[in-house]
């Protein structure tokens, strides 16, 4: 089969099958594992370019909804008579599920389903962990600075933050992404502040930022340093690659 990914998780879910060999073009931002680095790149995940995917011949397009603005791909797809389908959980029940989904559309059931096990059973592994864990401080994900958005309650980040022994300081709130303000995020006084900037590098992210807006020095996580630059690939893409992230995250947690 000839497999297009337009979204930097869907390529992950496919590496997380061992299906990479399958794929004949990514979009820009997809950059793991290291071998879909020399594909043909089809446009950053907002823009692809339609006349290049098309060209590719794919037998399946992986495209997703996980960000606003998505749906121009969808249209571009049902346009040109493309063969695709849409990827987009926010749970991680979802991400083995979708791998479930995945495996079945590339002929490969079981591989799947065996995948989507491997993977549940490894949370599992880390919830019983967490339980082991005494005190549970408070997190604040930043997935955008302004205007602020952070996951809420039915996002992947809530389930990190616990399998971390920790809790996402918006999980009162029931949606997946929450626009807040600095003062919202003040009066929640988190243990620990997480810069995970969606499509931005760890390099370009600034903790002296975040430590200048009004009112924040009075912050806990602020006045303890407790300030992370975190990879958003590691902690922003529905993938088993979250997994990774929740290890750096226990361990940045156990620094502190």
């Amino acid at each position: 089969m000839r497999i297009v990914s337009i979204c930097p998780s869907n390529t992950e879910l496919v590496a997380y099958l061992g299906q990479t060999s399958l794929l004949v073009g990514v979009d820009n931002y997809s950059d793991y594992p290291e071998e879909v680095k020399d594909l043909p790149k089809l446009g950053p995940d907002l823009s692809i370019d339609m006349d290049a995917v098309e060209q590719l011949k794919p037998d399946l397009v992986l495209a997703s909804l996980s960000v606003p603005g998505m749906e121009k791909n969808i249209e571009g797809l049902k346009e040109r008579g493309l063969p695709y389908i849409i990827l987009d959980p926010n749970s991680l029940k979802e991400i083995a599920e979708d791998l479930k989904v995945v495996g079945e559309k590339l002929g490969m059931k079981e591989l799947g389903e065996e995948k989507a096990d491997a993977f549940l059973k490894e949370i599992d592994v880390c919830r019983q962990g967490a339980l082991t864990r005494g005190n549970q401080p408070s997190l604040y994900w930043e997935w955008w600075p302004k205007p602020i958005f952070t996951p809420g309650k039915a996002n992947w980040l809530t389930e990190i933050s616990e399998l971390a022994g920790a809790r996402n300081i918006f999980d009162t709130e029931p949606e997946a992404s929450v626009q807040t303000d600095w003062e919202n995020v003040k009066l929640r006084n988190p243990d620990h502040i997480c810069m995970v900037w969606v499509g931005v590098k760890e390099e370009k992210m600034n903790p002296d930022l975040v430590r200048k807006r009004p009112g924040w020095s009075e912050m806990k996580a602020v006045q303890e340093d407790h300030i992370h630059v975190l990879e958003e690939s590691l902690f922003c893409r529905p993938s088993p690659r979250l997994l990774e992230g929740l290890k750096k995250l226990t361990f940045v947690l156990s620094e502190k």
